[in-house]
C-alpha cells in the first residue's frame, strides 16, 4: 500500500487528496459537505475521487468540528475549578477593550456560567513554590452540583500552574475518580504560558468540545473502517502539524484551525519549489477567506489566538500554537444583504452547502458571491465542479434583482458591487497579514487558493501590488494538497522570565533542553518517522512592557548577544522603533518538534509542445477594467511554457481563474499558472 490520503472538511465541500508514493500519481476529490453527518462527506468524497480505503498507506484528516461547535454553542455543559478567590477571572476577562472609544462594549460572555464555577483552596507562587497546601476537600460541593447539574466536561485550571502543575494533576485525579466518564482538562496540560485569563479560556474550551470531538473522530474511524481503511489516521492540528487520533481527543482544542492551517504550510512549500521565500496566501472556500503571511520560508504562529474576535469585540483567547491567518466571512457562500441604512454588505452568514447559493437551485434565495461571479460569466454554468453541478443563471439574476430593486439596480450592477465589496474585504484582511505588521506586499508573491482564490486573486494582487499571483495547480482542493505534505509536531513552552543581560547561555541552554526532551519524547511515543528535529524562539520584550516579540532563535548553543540583536531588529520592524541599551528580558520560551518531513513525489513535468485553441470564448465583466470577450481555456490543456495576454478564463474541475486585460499568463513546468500583472 502506497496512498497517502488527504481530506479536508469545510463549511461547503468536503475535499480530498491521494498520493501514490510509488507512481507520483495525484487523484482529487470534490463532494458537498454533509453538516448532518460529516463523515459521510469524507466518504462521498473518496467515492468521487475512485479510491479503495484497502488500499491506503495513511489517511491524514483535517475537520472543522472544533471550531464549528464553538462558533455554533453546540459544545458541552462544562464545569470550572480554580483557586480559590479566582473565580470570576473567565467572566472579568481583560479590561483592554478592542473598541476603547465604544461606551456600551460587551465583554464575551462566558461559556461557563458562574453556578458552574468552583474554588478551592490552595496556593502557589509565580516561581512555583507552595504557600498554602491544595484542600482537595474543597471538591464535593463542585462534584455533587455537577452531577446534580448533567455536567458533561470539567475543565482545571489553578492559579500558576504553568510553574507547578501537581495541583491541579491532583484535583484531576480527584474529579475524575468521582465523576467517572466525565472526561477533566487541566490547563497545564495545554500550555505553561503565563496569563490566567488566557489559560482559563484554553482549558475551558479544550472541556467544552471534547465530548463532541470524541463522538466526531470515534465514528469517523468507525465509518472509515466499515469502508475498508485498515491504515493509521492522523488529525491536522491549528499548527499546521499532524497528531494521533488519542492525542486529537485529549485536546481537541488543538484543531480549532485544522484545516487552513495546512494550507498555509503547503503554500510555504509551494514558494520553496518556486525560490520565493516571502508568500502571501489566500485561501477563499465557501463560507471563508483566510490570509496568512510566510517570511523566509517559514509560516508565522502565534499563541495570541483569539475566535470571534472582530474589531469592536474581543472574542475569546486560546493559548495553543495556532498558525497565525486572519479569516474574514468572504467566501463564494457569503450572502449578500442590505443593512439598517440600506447600504449593501456582504457577509459573514453564508448560504454554505445546505441550501447553497442560490444558483445552485437547492432552495436559496438570498443572492452570493457565487451568484454575483455567475452574473458576471466569470462561471460557466455547465462546467462547476467539472460539470457534475449545474448552475442556474435564472436564479441567481433573480436574487439579484430581488435585492437590487429597491436600490434600483439591475442584477449586473448589483453583481459588480458585490463583487467590489468581497474585494474590499479581502484586501482589508490581507493589510492585516502584511501592511499593518510591518511588511511591504511588493516584496510577496500572492499564493491564491481554494475554490474563490483564482477567481478573485488576479484583481488582489493587482491593488496590492504584489511581485506575481501563483495559481497551484489543483487549487481548489490547495488545503488537502497541503495535508497531504504535513509532519508530526509538537510544540511546548514555558514562561521563565530572565533577563538577557543577567543570564548565561548554559541557563538558557538548559531551559531548551527540557523542552526539546520533551517534545521528542512525545513525538517517539506517537510514533513518529523519519529524523525529528527542533525548532527554538522565545518571546522577548523591553523590561517594563506589556507585549513580547516572537524571536525565531538561531541553530547551535545560545548566544545571548544574537537574541538580543534579533529582538531589536524584529521590535523595529513590528513597531518601528527600538530601544537599544535597555534591559531585554525573555519571558516565555518555545520549542516545536517535528516528526520527519513528508516527501511527496513532485508532480510529472508538463509537456512544452502543443498549441492549445481556446475551448470557448465568451463575454466576461472584469468589473472596473470593463466587459471584454476572453478566450477560455481548459487547465490541464495547457502546456508547460505557455504564455498569452489577458483578458482570459482558465477552468479546471475545481476552480475557475482570470486573468485581466493589461496582465498575461505564463503555466511553468509543474502546472502552477503565473499571472504577471503588468
Amino acid at each position: 500500500m502506497t496512498l497517502r490520503l488527504a481530506t479536508d472538511i469545510g463549511g461547503t465541500f468536503t475535499d480530498l487528496v491521494a498520493f501514490d508514493e510509488e507512481t507520483g500519481a495525484l487523484t482529487i476529490g470534490k463532494a458537498s459537505t454533509t453538516p448532518a453527518d460529516l463523515p459521510q462527506g469524507v466518504l462521498d468524497a473518496v467515492t468521487a475521487a475512485g479510491v479503495s480505503l484497502g488500499e491506503v498507506a495513511e489517511l491524514v484528516h483535517g475537520t472543522t468540528v472544533v471550531i464549528n461547535a464553538l462558533t455554533e454553542r453546540r459544545g458541552a455543559r462544562t464545569a470550572l475549578v480554580t483557586t480559590e478567590g479566582f473565580r470570576d477571572v473567565l467572566e472579568i476577562g481583560r479590561g483592554n477593550r478592542p473598541d476603547m472609544y465604544n461606551l456600551v462594549s460587551r465583554k464575551p460572555p462566558p461559556f461557563v456560567p458562574r453556578r458552574h464555577r468552583f474554588e478551592v483552596r490552595g496556593r502557589v507562587d509565580r516561581h512555583g513554590a507552595v504557600l498554602r497546601p491544595l484542600e482537595l476537600d474543597d471538591l464535593e460541593p463542585a462534584v455533587e452540583a455537577c452531577r446534580r447539574d448533567g455536567v458533561e466536561a470539567v475543565a482545571v485550571c489553578l492559579l500558576h500552574s504553568y510553574a507547578h502543575p501537581e495541583h491541579e494533576q491532583a484535583v484531576r485525579e480527584a474529579l475524575v475518580a468521582a465523576l467517572p466518564g466525565v472526561p477533566v482538562t487541566t490547563s497545564s496540560d495545554l500550555t505553561r504560558e503565563w496569563r490566567e485569563y488566557e489559560r482559563s479560556s484554553t482549558a475551558v474550551l479544550n472541556a467544552y468540545v471534547q465530548p463532541t470531538v470524541e463522538r466526531y473522530l470515534g465514528a469517523l474511524e468507525d465509518r472509515l473502517a466499515a469502508g475498508g481503511l485498515r491504515a493509521p489516521v492522523r488529525i491536522v492540528q491549528s499548527n499546521g502539524g499532524t497528531t494521533s487520533v488519542g492525542a486529537a481527543r485529549r485536546t481537541p482544542i488543538r484543531l480549532v484551525e485544522s484545516g487552513p492551517a495546512a494550507g498555509v504550510l503547503g503554500a510555504a512549500r509551494l514558494g520553496e519549489e518556486l525560490g520565493e521565500a516571502n508568500v502571501l496566501y489566500l485561501d477563499i472556500g465557501g463560507t471563508t477567506a483566510k490570509c496568512s503571511l510566510i517570511e523566509n520560508g517559514e509560516p508565522k504562529t502565534t499563541t495570541e489566538y483569539r475566535i470571534e474576535w472582530r474589531p469592536d469585540y474581543a472574542g475569546y483567547p486560546i493559548m495553543v500554537p495556532v498558525v497565525d491567518i486572519v479569516e474574514i466571512g468572504a467566501g463564494g457562500g457569503s450572502i449578500a444583504w442590505l443593512d439598517d441604512g440600506g447600504s449593501v454588505r456582504v457577509g459573514p452568514r453564508s448560504a454554505a452547502a445546505e441550501p447553497g447559493p442560490a444558483c445552485y437551485g437547492r432552495g436559496g434565495e438570498s443572492p452570493t458571491v457565487t451568484d454575483a461571479k455567475l452574473a458576471a460569466s466569470v462561471l460557466d454554468p455547465e462546467y462547476f465542479l467539472g460539470g457534475r453541478l449545474r448552475l442556474h443563471p435564472r436564479l441567481a439574476e433573480e436574487a439579484l434583482r430581488r435585492l437590487g430593486a429597491p436600490l434600483g439596480l439591475a442584477p449586473t450592477e448589483l453583481a459588480n458591487g458585490i463583487i467590489r465589496l468581497v474585494n474590499a474585504n479581502m484586501i482589508s484582511a490581507l493589510k492585516l497579514v502584511s501592511v499593518r505588521r510591518g511588511y511591504d506586499p511588493r516584496d510577496f508573491v500572492l499564493v491564491a487558493a481554494g475554490g474563490g482564490g483564482p477567481m478573485h486573486a488576479a484583481a488582489l494582487g493587482a491593488e496590492l501590488q504584489v511581485k506575481r499571483v501563483v495559481i497551484p495547480p489543483h487549487s481548489g482542493v490547495f488545503s488537502a494538497w497541503g495535508m497531504g505534505l504535513s509532519e508530526a509536531r509538537v510544540d511546548a513552552a514555558q514562561t521563565r522570565v530572565l533577563v538577557t543581560s543577567g543570564s548565561s547561555p548554559e541557563e538558557l541552554d538548559a531551559v531548551f533542553a527540557r523542552l526539546e526532551r520533551e517534545v521528542t519524547d512525545a513525538l517517539v511515543a506517537e510514533g513518529a518517522a523519519g529524523s525529528l528535529r527542533c525548532e527554538r524562539s522565545a518571546d522577548m520584550r523591553y523590561r517594563g512592557q506589556e507585549h513580547a516579540v516572537r524571536v525565531p532563535l538561531r541553530p547551535g548553543p545560545v548566544s545571548v548577544a544574537a537574541i538580543e540583536a534579533d529582538f531589536h531588529a524584529l521590535h523595529r520592524q513590528k513597531y518601528t522603533f527600538d530601544l537599544e541599551g535597555d534591559p531585554v528580558e525573555i519571558v516565555t520560551c518555545h520549542v516545536s518538534g517535528f516528526g520527519g518531513r513528508a516527501l511527496l513525489p513532485a508532480p510529472p513535468t508538463r509537456s512544452r509542445t502543443g498549441r492549445p485553441t481556446p475551448k470557448g470564448r465568451r463575454r466576461v465583466d472584469f468589473d472596473a477594467d470593463g466587459v471584454h470577450e476572453a478566450a477560455v481555456h481548459d487547465r490541464d490543456a495547457l502546456p508547460a511554457g505557455f504564455r498569452a495576454p489577458g483578458p482570459l478564463v482558465i477552468e479546471d474541475e475545481t476552480t475557475t481563474a482570470l486573468v485581466h486585460p493589461g496582465q498575461s499568463l505564463e503555466v511553468d513546468a509543474a502546472g502552477n499558472l503565473i499571472v504577471c500583472l503588468q
